[in-house]
């Protein structure tokens, strides 16, 4: 399991307000939306789904966002992604009434579980009916809790960190496919991962006839400031790195009455649009 930690100030106590702004696009070619995002807020009694566009506090509840990306034929892989959020608001529910004593103890377990439990629901679905032989999933999930963020990914769909102080913009979770582990380790550069023709060969996904699941998962203490993005592989075929980072650094890209999201949709379907694309953008106010 890969398990990384970013950041480790002691600011578990802290609560904070967040706000988000999430949107999807089939984009220009395909006929059906494969992916699916989702926004959560959890207590001890229920959970509420959240709208595309909202604020809340880390006090007394927790936030959790989730963006999948099904795959398969027909309309198998909206299926996939559908079956992977609902089974996250389900299991996320369990999870959260088990905590109380400290996620921060044992996040690793909670996903890793997590996972591996949607991957069983998409894996017996795909025996079950031809129609839907093969049909898998990403999964990108962000559970936010006083003072930290754990996440959770399989696949290639990405989590995006921009901290306050840095200015910059850091891909947290890693695409799980040959081209992603060259990027990483520096053998081909951001522009040669993006042109590869192997760049959507994954390696790793929730069902697709994977025989084991194993997620990334890690941590990240935010601060004041700080953006957060998930997205699914369709926002970065058409945007690179330092053009999110500009669009999501404007002066003007946060205001209440503009989802930043939507902008982030709009820009790569212009320069790309073959794939669908879904943005999640969180903010920690």
């Amino acid at each position: 399991m890969n398990h990384d930690h970013l950041n480790s100030p002691n600011n578990e106590s802290i609560s904070h307000r967040l706000q988000w702004w999430g949107a999807t696009d089939r984009g220009k070619i395909r006929s059906n939306n494969e992916d699916s995002f989702l926004g959560l807020q959890l207590d001890p009694r229920e959970v509420h789904y959240l709208g595309r566009h909202g604020e809340a506090s880390t006090e007394t509840t927790d936030l959790a966002f989730a963006v999948s990306d099904g795959m398969g034929g027909a309309t198998a892989g909206e299926f996939a992604s559908r079956i992977t959020v609902d089974r996250v608001t389900h299991l996320l529910q369990r999870s959260f009434k088990q905590s109380a004593v400290g996620i921060e103890t044992y996040f690793a377990d909670v996903f890793t579980t997590l996972f591996d439990q949607i991957h069983q629901s998409l894996t017996l679905v795909g025996e079950s009916y031809a129609e839907c032989f093969g049909m898998g999933a990403t999964l990108s999930i962000c559970w936010f809790t006083r003072g930290w963020m754990y996440f959770g990914h399989i696949g290639d769909s990405r989590v995006y960190y921009l901290p306050a102080q840095e200015r910059g913009i850091r891909q947290i979770s890693h695409d799980d496919t040959h081209v992603g582990w060259l990027h990483r380790n520096g053998d081909i550069n951001e522009r040669q991962a993006r042109t590869h023709p192997r760049r959507n060969a994954l390696q790793k996904a929730l069902g697709a006839g994977n025989q084991f699941v194993d997620p990334q998962v890690g941590a990240v203490a935010y601060e004041n400031g700080d953006l957060f993005l998930l997205c699914t592989d369709g926002l970065v075929e058409g945007l690179y790195n330092d053009q999110i980072l500009e669009i999501l650094r404007a002066p003007e890209a946060l205001r209440l009455d503009r989802n930043v999201a939507q902008c982030l949709v709009q820009a790569s379907l212009e320069s790309a649009g073959s794939d669908n694309t879904t943005a999640l953008v969180i903010k920690v106010l």
